[in-house]
């Protein structure tokens, strides 16, 4: 392990709380200032609003969720979400999402003042509801690249495949700061450090909206999940981590947590999501000293705050009492995907009962609509209609290209014994298994057309079976057996193995072991006498071991996305392993959780280890 290099990074984390105040302090005159132009139209327009067209601008339901399409003009609704699995009931294709989309917002045409809908996705590593779009690695992958010009062109393409279908917010990126890989939601995040975190969050958010928000080629980004959600203890009542409670005192907090959203803010996100997650006992989304004194007044953010999916209602069992609670601690839109309605009739009561003030509801409904104005969907000349031009691009080998490219600079080589790799692709048989290696679900992983993901060809892409094909010559005998075996005889035995596909709590997990199938499959292959190359899918660093062992190459993968033609780009020798872990690896269990910085730091691999040819 090299000291010196433990030393300059525990150094730069030391130091993250100086440079949180000097980013703080540089704010004025930077990009988040630009919403401050539309400050006066949206004050004039909101000072022609009834109270119940206010309210309306607050809230966020969901497409499945409407009791009614004349819900839409009826409570004045302000957005439209799809939430992870909440697709058109016609099927999954963009000509179906687009459809969706230009009809829902068609109906605002028949309100007083015909504000158009801001519609949100989960687009979190690609337009990945869409059957067919190109799905890029999760961000665990790309902090692993170190390439923030790179995360700006992953989120330029989303961006681009996302307006190709009409829709123009995306609840991304996550900039979150993961401390215990054991948390289901650490692949959404870059890094355990809060400066790589900070710079390809800010990246991401360039990406997404571009040089102008009312660039028909950006969207509305939403940096989250605001604050420390990547630093909960385990939540007893729900046996994980997920939604959990973060107990630091408020120095750790601003050094690690809160550190990435001021380059955010400063490259001008027009949204930030509240997390679910607790701070010292009290839910972010309740917060007002986090939401309001510190995001709002003292980092500057001047974009509106919308809450996750049904937090508010996390709050206090009494839903009308949450709700004077949020919007008083300064929540600007709820995503209520149901109850809507509940929401609407409680605001306009706490209003009328002045347990929420006017200037809060004003406040909160001039952000939001200092975001449209922004984004061009207020001027008289604004066309909803999705460009049909842009829906062509979807998937498209350009796009593809771009992913592949990510794939490649993801890769981290974690050994390679007697030089195993590179291959050469005039073998004459290559006997490939696991059953990852021709599984496009378990390849892309949560969030993937469906909310948790799916095991199985849920969508287009290369698997890496199927890479491994694209690229040996026509002489080399390509084998595959799910289980290993039949390896004898061959020239090297690939072996893919991994996480089956999960998101938020449902990959909580107490050990990070892998499944006894995967184990044996390796075992299999190294029965054969033969090289056995290992390809680890995972969403964070597992407990290996015993598996890196039997393995005389092994290569982390994390979840590559649809274009599994980049890991063979880098074992055959194309391109050179270049990915640096933006984890630190475990040895046990019983090391978690364990971060750079750490007393007594003894990791199996350390936060920037990766080998090269």
């Amino acid at each position: 392990m090299n000291v010196s290099y433990l030393k300059r990074i525990s150094f730069s984390i030391i130091i993250t709380s100086c440079l949180f105040l000097t980013s703080c302090q540089q704010l004025i005159g930077n990009k988040t200032a630009e919403l401050l132009k539309y400050d006066r139209q949206a004050k004039e327009l909101v000072a022609q609003m009834t109270l119940d067209e206010k309210i309306g601008q607050m809230i966020q339901a969901e497409n499945t969720g409407l009791k009614d399409l004349s819900d839409i003009e009826n409570y004045h609704l302000g957005s439209i979400l799809s939430g992870g699995s909440s697709d058109p009931k016609a099927g999954n294709s963009p000509t179906n999402w687009t459809e969706l989309y230009e009809s829902l917002q068609s109906r605002t045409k028949k309100t007083r003042l015909q504000i158009p809908l801001l519609y949100g996705i989960d687009a979190v590593h690609g337009h990945s509801n869409i059957v067919g779009a190109t799905i890029f690695p999760h961000n665990v992958g790309l902090g692993c690249t170190r390439n923030a010009k790179l995360v700006e062109e992953a989120a330029q393409i989303t961006a681009k495949e996302m307006r190709g279908t009409g829709i123009q917010w995306t609840f991304a990126p996550c900039i979150t700061v993961p401390q215990d890989e054991r948390w289901g939601r650490t692949y959404e995040g870059f890094s355990e450090d809060p400066i790589l975190v900070s710079k390809l969050g800010a990246a991401a958010v360039k990406g997404f909206q571009g040089d102008s928000l009312d660039n028909p080629y950006s969207v509305l980004a939403c940096s989250k999940h605001y604050v420390a959600d990547g630093g909960t203890s385990p939540n007893t009542s729900k046996a994980g981590w997920d939604q959990g409670d973060t107990r630091v005192d408020e120095a750790t907090l601003r050094r690690i947590h809160l550190y990435p959203y001021p380059a955010s803010v400063k490259n001008g996100v027009g949204s930030i999501m509240p997390s679910y997650s607790s701070w010292n006992g009290l839910k972010s989304s309740a917060n007002k000293y986090l939401l309001t004194d510190v995001l709002k007044k003292e980092i500057g953010f001047e974009g509106f705050l919308i809450s996750d999916y049904n937090a508010i209602g996390q709050i206090d069992p009494d839903f009308k009492k949450a709700i004077g609670i949020s919007v008083n601690a300064g929540m600007d839109m709820a995503m209520e995907p149901t109850n809507y309605r509940q929401f609407f009739k409680y605001l306009k009561e706490l209003v009328q009962e002045g347990t929420v003030p006017m200037s809060r509801i004003d406040d909160a409904v001039t952000r939001i609509l200092r975001v449209k104005f922004a984004m061009g969907m207020m001027d008289s000349y604004y066309n909803y209609k999705a460009d049909l031009k842009l829906q062509k691009e979807i998937g498209s080998d350009a796009h593809r290209k771009v992913a592949r490219q990510a794939v490649r600079e993801s890769l981290v080589l974690l050994k390679n014994d007697n030089d195993t790799l590179p291959l050469s692709k005039s073998l004459k048989r290559i006997h490939i298994g696991g059953k990852a290696a021709n599984d496009i679900g378990i390849q892309c992983g949560g969030w993937t057309i469906e909310w948790q993901g799916k095991a199985g060809p849920i969508t287009k892409g290369t698997t890496f079976l199927q890479a491994v094909k694209n690229a040996v010559s026509s002489d080399t005998k390509v084998t595959y057996q799910e289980n290993g075996t039949g390896a004898e005889g061959a020239d090297v035995a690939i072996v893919v193995i991994g996480e089956k596909p999960y998101a938020e709590g449902n990959g909580d997990s107490k050990t990070l072991t892998l499944d006894k199938e995967d184990i044996q499959t390796v075992a299999n292959m190294k029965k054969a006498g033969i090289p056995v190359v290992v390809i680890l899918y995972s969403g964070r660093p597992m407990i290996v071991e015993s598996t890196i062992n039997d393995a005389d190459a092994f290569v982390a993968a994390w979840l590559p996305g649809t274009e599994g033609d980049g890991i063979a780009d880098v074992l055959f020798g194309d391109c050179k392993p270049k990915g640096k872990l933006s984890f630190t690896w475990p040895k046990s269990t019983s090391q978690l959780p364990i971060n750079i910085g750490d007393k007594d730091y003894d990791p199996l691999f350390p936060y920037g280890y990766g080998l090269s040819y």
